[in-house]
């Protein structure tokens, strides 16, 4: 009870041998189409990922920063370069042999505004109070790095760039 292509018509053979070109063309049009509404979608949501990753990057920094601070028992500043997307860590130490700094980078399409470009941390866990707003030029969402006085770090969405 083998079944084989060689026992049947010659034009049953012929007719199931593949696609014709205008199924094959008619599925790469849909394709394209589903492409095509998904595409925006998707670099949307790349913008956004920038966005909150570059607010996950500030905010590790200014807690290391912070943490540094009560440590080594001595002021440590806090600075960032919009222009080379880099943040620095830098103790204020008494000689330079004690010096510290540790810099971290973020997306090059990411912008980070703030009313200051650097904050020193004490060791008794106070700080200059600045938010940082940081946005994508192709995303919809803003975020904003809230730094108090007394050193407390937190993210809410929204502010303006």
């Amino acid at each position: 009870m083998n079944a084989s292509t060689n026992n049947l018509p010659l034009t049953l053979r012929t007719t199931n041998s593949g696609f014709t070109l205008i199924e094959l063309m008619v599925t790469i049009a849909v394709l394209a189409i589903i492409v095509g509404i998904a595409a925006p979608s998707i670099s949307n949501q790349l913008a956004n990922q920038r966005v909150k990753s570059t607010t996950a990057t500030l905010v590790n920094a200014l807690k290391e920063a912070k943490v540094e601070s009560v440590i080594r028992r001595q002021e440590v500043e806090f600075s960032f370069d919009d222009s080379t997307h880099s943040m620095n860590i830098e103790t204020k130490a008494v000689s330079p042999d004690e010096v510290a700094s540790y810099s971290y980078s973020y997306s090059s399409k990411s912008t980070i505004k703030a009313n200051k470009s650097s904050i020193t941390f004490s060791p008794s866990k106070r700080a200059d109070a600045v938010i940082y707003n940081i946005c994508d030029d192709k995303s919809s969402v803003t975020m904003q790095v809230i730094v108090t006085e007394v050193a407390n770090i937190s993210t809410i969405l929204g502010g303006s760039c």
